[in-house]
């Protein structure tokens, strides 16, 4: 109830097992019953990418683009568990890693183009069927960068229900965030919205960190997008505190994008 009371309307659910198991019928029962309550919108899904978080870490990576065809199977199988819960609670996009990030320990071994491209056509396949657009997302690996990213809609999956979703704090680490926003302006779908200091994906509130939020918020309305910003902060320290400090951003972002 208190992301309610903090004025938001929407969330997007992170599917990791440990957080919420997407398997389990009366878990999505109880979300169900909890977003019906709280008022809220089920924007959209993240697709799993590490089996839990467990003593504040994560555990067992998944990557779609894994060279070992048994990891690449097992990854796209949870994200199509996750998508079987638009079955029974409806939602607009499925937000999709496409490999790991370049920093991860496994980087290498999970950044395979020819299986991420295997990956997505089923997983675009199995979203199709249950009414889901995916949003590919930007991440700092070479298979997700903007123009990586478009060059595959466009080149490899001309027609498919298939769009972005705008990580801005991934795009600041990466180099020209203006640049990259007008990159993906014909594919966005979505977004990520948190800030860092240009040097580690610290997923701050934004203006907290070295983003321009002017800059982007006025690239961001150039484009045309009038969709959902959706907040990505990491759940440090007191959770009321960051949901209420988080509500400040919002709305300061809010003014920013309309002033323009």
């Amino acid at each position: 109830m208190q992301i309610a009371a903090q004025g938001f309307d929407a969330i997007e659910l992170f599917a990791t097992r440990s957080h919420f198991d997407y398997h389990d019928e009366q878990a999505v029962a109880r979300l169900a019953e909890w977003l019906a309550d709280a008022r809220l919108e089920l924007h959209s899904v993240h697709a799993p990418i590490f089996e839990a978080f467990r003593r504040g870490q994560w555990v067992a990576p998944l990557s779609n683009a894994a060279g070992d065809e048994k990891r690449r199977a097992a990854a796209v199988a949870e994200t199509r568990a996750a998508l079987e819960l638009a079955r029974r609670l409806p939602y607009r996009f499925l937000v999709v890693h496409l490999g790991m990030p370049a920093a991860a320990p496994q980087a290498q071994a999970g950044n395979h183009p020819d299986a991420a491209r295997r990956s997505l056509e089923e997983i675009v396949a199995h979203a199709a069927d249950a009414g889901v657009q995916v949003a590919l997302e930007v991440i700092p690996n070479p298979l997700s960068s903007p123009d990586t990213l478009v060059r595959l809609i466009e080149e490899q999956f001309e027609g498919a229900d298939l769009g972005i979703c705008f990580d801005y704090g991934h795009a600041h680490l990466m180099g020209d965030l203006g640049e990259a926003i007008e990159t993906v302006s014909g594919h966005l779908s979505t977004t990520h919205v948190h800030d860092n200091r240009g040097r580690e994906d610290e997923h701050l509130v934004p203006f907290d960190g070295t983003i321009d939020w002017d800059g982007a918020m006025m690239g961001t309305q150039k484009i045309g997008y009038d969709g959902v910003l959706v907040l990505e902060v990491a759940g440090t320290g007191d959770p009321a505190e960051a949901l209420k400090r988080s509500a400040a951003a919002r709305e300061r972002l809010e003014e920013t994008f309309v002033t323009f």
